[in-house]
């Protein structure tokens, strides 16, 4: 295989080259599956059920990962400003789940929490369990993601209304935000 191939795949492995950016909602909105944490960091933890009657923006992430340190990081601090008084009213809630599915010794809770407070990243995070030795977490299982950057919306009734990995279209993401929490 010649070095472009690889770099190719490479790219396409780390989330930062997705076949198709645009912004699809869920055809058939399903039940958002509950998260299985290890630890919470930022705060105490939630559940999918407590959140219910709130929109809420998960972002599956690695610490190391190109695509979420240049897209879906960035993108949900800005979102965080742009929603504040949302947020404030508990009207939408961001959660972070750091899905480690690569570089198990290198992306330690030591090294997330550093990493957290070099990004100034206040919100809830979880950790993604891992069971009995499994290579995939089981949030990352039960939500079937691709891989990280990947990001989901959940409507107020807990029904994933959005999830796509790698690049979107914010606008037209941020368009769709705005349209859940007027429901």
């Amino acid at each position: 295989m010649n070095s472009r191939r690889l770099v190719l795949l490479g790219l396409i492995a780390f989330g930062l080259i997705v076949s198709n950016p645009s912004l699809k909602a869920r055809e058939t909105p399903r039940d958002a599956p509950q998260w299985e944490i290890s630890e919470w960091l930022n705060g105490d933890g939630t559940t999918i059920d407590k959140l219910k009657g709130r929109v809420v923006i998960v972002e599956f992430f690695q610490l190391w990962c190109p695509g979420c340190n240049k897209f879906s990081i960035p993108l949900v601090k800005y979102w965080e400003g742009k929603f504040a008084d949302e947020i404030a009213a508990d009207k939408l809630v961001v959660v972070s789940i750091h899905t480690v599915f690569e570089g198990h010794n290198y992306q330690t809770t030591r090294r997330l929490k550093k990493f957290l407070k070099e990004k100034s990243i206040t919100h809830l995070v979880g950790i993604d369990r891992h069971a009995d030795g499994a290579f995939v977490p089981m949030t990352m299982r039960r939500y079937g993601t691709r891989g990280t950057p990947e990001m989901a919306f959940i409507g107020k009734s807990g029904k994933i209304r959005f999830q796509k990995f790698g690049f979107f279209e914010p606008d037209a993401a941020e368009a769709l935000l705005k349209r859940l929490l007027a429901e």
